[in-house]
């Protein structure tokens, strides 16, 4: 691959996470304070990423594998993106925003496999060169929370007061519009399916549901399901936490959460390695139960160092449970439905799972918002640590450790 090919996969990259960082991470506290939705209307909005997921296989199958090249859909949708971004900066009510939001997260969830089809397709060796152009998306995700925190201080009390993060959809906009016109000049990626039929059990790969006969993996894709109901209480509740707490630049400080996740994804080899499969899991399960405690006991005081440690445990939280969770998936399933197999585990978590989440957490955040419009956050996160350590009993009971290797490359 080319020096010129890895800077414009690489900038594709960083862009694709400078748009979904910039602002689904403040879209919670965004609504609640510019739109004054309930919780359950918030859940509403952030689960239009789980219609996305389980939209988008539809799409890639149907339409961007078979009949058209990847960068130029790719570019087609970023810029559709960016029209959408912009009205939704505009909105001044829920019930206008909702639909916006429901058609941008249509457009751009499949722009996530689109992107990592263009990269996949320039490279001779993608075991070894997507790491280095993948971390570019992190990069440019962490670079998007700086920026709202650090350079324009849009998350400030004084600036939220002033309607100030609709200006984080302008800026997502303009990122959307530079991507969408950059995706026409990436290296061409024709249809990988252009003849064959295609069926709805190869799209939603269904063809890999004959590995839930096995009582291991059937226990593994039941517990990433529940373990993805206390996972989405992060993405949604944690950034209108830490403004109610007055925490000062919330989403800069949120973005260390991607900066562990980048070191423990260097650790995990290792750690998967000494410990196995199963230890790996059930430490990523207690992460998200530890890190809700250190939420519901810590204060933006003098126990701030409890949220931070809280944030910084997101690469635990991630790496250990779905990283390892992709791993098993693949030895698990073999070469024939490796590809379906990993598609069904995704329509689980993010689209099932997540979908649950998004509305447990707006239900559970309506209840305990007090009369003054503050939130009891000790309840809302010691629910999803007490779930979260209810899955792992669960995974200990129910799981046959077996040992798995990792492949060499």
């Amino acid at each position: 691959m080319s020096t010129k090919t890895k800077i414009q996969l690489s900038l594709m990259m960083f862009l694709q996470f400078f748009i979904w960082g910039g602002w689904f991470v403040t879209l919670g506290t965004f609504l609640g304070n510019d739109l004054n939705a309930t919780g359950a209307e918030t859940g509403m909005a952030f689960s239009t990423q789980s219609w996305g997921a389980i939209i988008a296989p539809f799409f890639i199958g149907l339409i961007a594998d078979r009949y058209f090249n990847a960068e130029k859909i790719l570019g087609i949708l970023h810029l559709i993106g960016a029209v959408i971004m912009y009205y939704m900066a505009q909105a001044e009510s829920f019930n206008a925003f909702y639909p916006l939001v429901f058609a941008y997260m249509v457009a751009y969830m499949p722009t996530l496999a689109l992107v990592n089809s263009v990269s996949f397709f320039q490279m001779k060796d993608p075991a070894k060169e997507f790491s280095l152009i993948r971390v570019f998306g992190t990069i440019g995700w962490i670079v998007a929370g700086l920026v709202i925190s650090y350079v324009f201080h849009w998350d400030s009390k004084e600036s939220i007061s002033q309607g100030a993060l609709s200006n984080t959809f302008i800026m997502v906009a303009i990122a959307s519009l530079i991507l969408g016109l950059i995706s026409f000049t990436l290296p061409k990626t024709p249809p990988s399916q252009s003849d064959g039929a295609i069926s709805i059990s190869d799209i939603l790969g269904l063809d890999a549901l004959k590995l839930l006969k096995d009582r291991n993996f059937l226990m593994f894709f039941i517990t990433s399901i529940l373990i993805c109901i206390p996972l989405a209480f992060y993405y949604q509740q944690a950034n209108p936490f830490l403004v109610e707490l007055e925490m000062e630049n919330p989403t800069g400080k949120m973005t260390l959460g991607q900066i562990s996740e980048v070191l423990f994804m260097l650790l995990l080899p290792f750690f998967f390695k000494k410990f196995g499969f199963k230890k790996t899991l059930l430490v990523g399960m207690l992460a998200w139960a530890v890190r809700y405690a250190l939420f519901a006991y810590g204060n933006a005081g003098e126990l701030t160092f409890m949220l931070i440690m809280g944030i910084a445990l997101h690469g635990i939280c991630y790496d250990f449970f779905f990283v390892s969770g992709q791993i098993y998936t693949d030895f698990k399933a073999g070469e024939k439905v490796k590809s379906a197999a990993q598609g069904l585990i995704t329509l689980a978590t993010y689209g099932i799972g997540m979908l649950v989440g998004f509305w447990v957490a707006g239900k559970i955040s309506d209840k305990y918002t007090l009369t003054d419009g503050s939130h009891d956050w000790e309840v809302i996160w010691m629910i999803p640590a007490v779930f979260a350590l209810g899955v792992m009993v669960l995974f200990i009971v129910v799981f046959k450790d077996e040992k798995i290797e990792l492949k060499k490359e």
